[in-house]
């Protein structure tokens, strides 16, 4: 049962930093290197890349009562359609690359200074997931996201 997903996810966005309190710049695609996404400011190893639930972007909007994108969160790659949860401590496949999913991206205190007061703890178990890079390659936005 855990390895079945009812459905392949999409990825729905890309984001690049090039400096650590930059703009998030939206591509339509990124090329991803053995140290993470070309063009980010990101830290090679097992942080390498930043995921984001699309799912979980209305449920923190909820909780701080007003509008959340996934610019404010600041995480490289927004996906739909499939649990990233369930992929913690293996392998996910988006379009060519591989990534291995290492664990929760805890928000920072800079959610109260972006999102308002209240904003560390509405993102809280939704900040999303950090990835060290199994097999580089080109994301594009749609790419299909499957475990594996």
């Amino acid at each position: 049962m855990m390895s079945r997903h009812a459905q392949a996810g999409r990825l729905e966005a890309i984001g690049l930093r090039e400096a650590r309190r930059a703009d998030m710049q939206f591509v339509d695609s990124a090329v991803v290197t053995d140290s993470g996404l070309a063009d980010d400011h990101g830290r090679p190893g097992k942080r390498a890349v930043t995921l984001i639930q699309a799912e979980h972007l209305p449920v923190i909007a909820a909780l701080v009562g007003h509008g959340v994108t996934a610019s404010d969160l600041r995480r490289n790659l927004v996906i739909s359609g499939i649990n990233l949860a369930a992929l913690r401590k293996g392998a996910v496949r988006i379009g060519d690359v591989v990534l291995t999913v290492e664990g929760p991206c805890p928000p920072c205190s800079r959610m109260d200074e972006v999102l308002g007061h209240g904003g560390y703890n509405a993102v809280r178990g939704h900040g999303g997931w950090y990835a060290s890079v199994a097999q580089p390659g080109t994301l594009r936005i749609g790419d299909g996201v499957t475990a594996g």
